[in-house]
């Protein structure tokens, strides 16, 4: 064998060991997290569900002792808190087991009310840039219009989403367009927040070479502000994204969907199903993470593109 090739496989191996370290260093803290979280779960499902698993037992007339009393408390059908691995079972069966196409299962309602979020957060972040655009570069419009777009996030989102269901109905505006309206009222502040910051965020001395080059407005936004305000934008748009779920999620409550997955908490909540319930929940945090991940891969390519971190 070659020192060449010697070489070329000690550095792989040392690349390896590398690798094989920073993993371990991400990996270990969480992975202790999740344990904590999972103990303390199960602790609180037990002594949750403790007190009607007892009456059960005496109405059944049965003799029972702590251990029987656990594994109850841990299978009930309709438990107060459900144990993971209860949310889990109903998760492979509403996923897994079931097809895309039928109303039981999770993707199908996941779909529902991710068309939702995705017209939402598209409306939304459209808004907020150029509510961004014409504060920065209109002072009238920072004076009268950002205060009003401050007020409008101390109005609780439970309250507007019927007015809003019920004012576009009454005009025939029903489906997605409702639900999407209520994302968009969410995810439009951070956008116009952030990109604010970020257009403001540009050097001013390389402001004023801008301005010694006789650059128009239009040229200053497109070859300075903006690429400025990229990291500030993606910032916002992983915040807006999740926000445009919850408003999605919130959207589907009062309109009494029979799809989404606030249909599906809903559906579970009016039968007592918490299992169902909670399985909902998992799988819309599970779509935020996703949701999130995406905004955050594009933001990545974006800014190695233009020269920015790899």
């Amino acid at each position: 064998m070659t020192t060449d090739a010697i070489g070329g496989d000690e550095r792989f191996a040392a690349g390896s060991a590398r690798v094989g370290r920073v993993i371990g260093q991400r990996a270990a803290p969480i992975a202790v997290v999740v344990l904590v979280v999972l103990v303390a779960w199960y602790v609180g499902a037990v002594a949750m569900n403790a007190r009607l698993q007892i009456d059960a037992f005496e109405r059944q007339e049965v003799a029972w002792d702590r251990g029987d009393l656990v594994r109850a408390t841990l299978s009930q059908e309709r438990p107060l808190l459900p144990a993971p691995h209860q949310i889990l079972v109903e998760m492979k069966k509403t996923i897994i087991d079931q097809k895309i196409t039928s109303k039981r299962s999770l993707v199908f309602h996941s779909w529902v009310t991710l068309s939702s979020t995705l017209l939402g957060f598209a409306i939304g972040t459209a808004l907020g840039v150029v509510l961004a655009i014409g504060i920065v570069h209109v002072t009238t419009l920072e004076k009268s219009l950002m205060p009003w777009v401050i007020s409008s996030q101390t109005i609780p989102i439970l309250a507007i989403a019927p007015m809003v269901v019920v004012v576009l109905g009454a005009i025939g505006l029903k489906g997605l367009l409702p639900k999407a309206i209520i994302s968009t009222y969410l995810c439009f502040f951070p956008v116009t927040i952030g990109m604010v910051k970020g257009l403001r965020a540009a050097d001013s001395l390389q402001l004023d070479l801008m301005q010694t080059y006789s650059a128009s407005r239009w040229q200053t936004l497109w070859m300075l502000r903006w690429p400025a305000a990229l990291p500030f934008l993606f910032t916002s748009l992983k915040v807006a994204i999740a926000i445009a779920l919850v408003g999605a999620i919130v959207g589907e409550l009062p309109t009494g969907a029979q799809a989404g997955l606030g249909a599906r908490l809903l559906a579970g909540s009016y039968y007592g199903q918490t299992i169902q319930i909670w399985s909902a929940l998992l799988t819309a945090a599970a779509l935020a993470s996703l949701l999130v991940t995406a905004v955050g891969v594009i933001e990545r390519l974006t800014l190695s593109r233009m020269g920015g971190r790899p």
